[in-house]
């Protein structure tokens, strides 16, 4: 927690502090601990990385990637091809490794961390374009990625391109399809079931994520994949309980973070690093300013994207563990030279990383891709009455939120919904009609299971639009008859 706390106020990436803890405890550090196991440290960094992913999932809109779509999979497919090829090539002839290792280094740094783009990115203002899809693309790139560095890390050939190319289509098609399928059954599920306890709504989602994980791989596909397009449906399906549930998501989300940057800090030996400084720095430029640029480039060529945002997208590919944890896997298969493949990547991730956290949120303002803050969004929890077939929505109206000096018969909610109850500086009243919202209000609307969707839209509205709601439109400013084109 401390770590957490220094790493907020600092502007450091937690990444490094984490790693610090770690190489501190570790046997060059006060601690005197010897750890050299690379495959529990790969089995906890998977476990970790599931963990990740689901939060992730849970937490992309599905409005703001559904526009970007075709571009972030282009970045997660043609974008790490092209990257992996131009970061090998580098390291083989800069550098002057052999093939097979500037190949497994080429695959590990070539995709972006999800837990470093979303801690991140969720923190800058930036366009919804922009947004979603550097976050798609890090929750899709972990997954052609992990097949890559698999294929280049077997003791025997590597096999011919079109025969990997086509494994990968196939893992990643059977993934996408098992974590839709868990994610749609998940969700409809808990939809239609009233759990005994509000506290079992936040586990019951973490186990059904999982669980695509583990179907994903047991079907010989990508469970990396199945994990987050699960835990994606399942965030933006309206569950009940659903401020609890990301709570509880984000609190795991630290854990496993933390967990798995102190493991790799062990893992680490830090008098051996220093042969492998200047390799480290080499690749990682070509990969900074080469190859993550032209993979943007390619893959968004179709797409028309301005320039400052493609500028934008070429700094935005953060590293963080998940390379880390990528370089154990020569480790644990015995292939040679392991221990420089995982020094230079260790380098590489914490100097690029100091280097491009930091630096994006001035690049953003720089590039004039900062957007103003939206009215703040209301925080509304629902709780099912499964006999009476209607719901309870707890609806908090937050600093900044428009529905500030709105009058209850202003919100005009549909038929079939109310405000029953307003808690005001710790007392609670039945409004009138005429009652007066202020900021700090806690509202409880009951609303009927036909009429619920209508009536979270109602509310968001007006939290956005306040009194002018009518005019700008059901969904908030920018999306109405009158707002469109704003």
């Amino acid at each position: 927690m401390a770590a957490v706390r220094i790493s907020s106020r600092s502007g450091l990436p937690s990444l490094l502090v984490y790693l610090g803890i770690g190489i501190g405890m570790g046997a060059d550090g006060i601690g005197h601990i010897r750890f050299d196991n690379a495959e529990l440290t790969q089995i906890i960094g998977y476990a970790a990385l599931v963990v990740i992913l689901a939060e992730g999932g849970l937490g992309t809109k599905w409005k703001e990637i559904k526009p970007v779509l075709p571009s972030a999979c282009a970045l997660a497919l043609l974008g790490v091809a092209t990257s992996v090829a131009v970061t090998a090539a580098g390291a083989h002839y800069l550098v002057g490794l052999d093939w097979r290792p500037a190949l497994i280094i080429g695959a590990v740094v070539s995709s972006t961390d999800a837990a470093a783009v979303f801690s991140v990115l969720r923190r800058i203002p930036l366009p919804a374009r922009v947004k979603g899809t550097l976050e798609a693309e890090s929750g899709f790139n972990d997954a052609p990625v992990v097949i890559l560095v698999v294929a280049f890390s077997t003791t025997g050939p590597v096999e011919h391109w079109y025969t990997l190319v086509g494994e990968m289509a196939l893992e990643l098609a059977i993934g996408a399809a098992v974590g839709l399928a868990v994610g749609w059954l998940g969700s409809s599920a808990l939809k239609h079931v009233a759990l005994p306890a509000s506290g079992l709504y936040p586990i019951a989602v973490m186990a059904i994520a999982v669980t695509a994980y583990a179907a994903g791989a047991l079907a010989h596909g990508s469970g990396f994949l199945a994990v987050y397009l699960a835990a994606m449906l399942l965030g933006n399906a309206k569950l009940p309980h659903w401020p609890a549930t990301r709570g509880f998501a984000e609190g795991l989300g630290w854990i496993a973070q933390i967990g798995m940057f102190v493991l790799l800090g062990l893992l680490v030996t830090p008098h051996e690093l220093g042969d492998d400084i200047v390799p480290a720095l080499l690749i990682g430029l070509v990969l900074t300013m080469v190859a993550r640029p032209l993979s943007v480039v390619v893959s968004l060529l179709p797409f028309r994207v301005p320039w400052p945002e493609q500028a934008l997208m070429s700094w935005a590919g953060l590293r963080g563990a998940v390379p880390i944890i990528l370089a154990t896997i020569p480790m644990v298969n015995g292939v040679d030279t392991t221990h420089r493949i995982f020094n230079i990547v260790f380098v590489l991730v914490v100097v690029y990383t100091l280097v491009q956290g930091p630096t994006l949120p001035w690049l953003a303002g720089r590039l004039r891709l900062g957007e103003p803050q939206e009215a703040a969004d209301l925080g509304i929890e629902s709780a099912p009455l499964e006999r009476l077939r209607g719901h309870l929505l707890s609806v908090a109206i937050p600093e900044g939120s428009l529905m500030h000096g709105v009058e209850i018969n202003e919100l005009r909610l549909p038929a079939g919904s109310a405000v029953t109850l307003v808690v005001r500086d710790g007392k609670s009243f039945v409004p009138l009609p005429t009652t007066v919202l202020r900021r700090g209000d806690e509202l409880l609307v009951v609303t009927t299971d036909p009429v619920r969707e209508a009536a979270e839209r109602r509310l968001r509205a007006v939290g956005r639009g306040g009194k002018l709601a009518d005019w700008l439109g059901a969904d908030g400013p920018g999306e109405g008859r009158h707002g469109r084109g704003r």
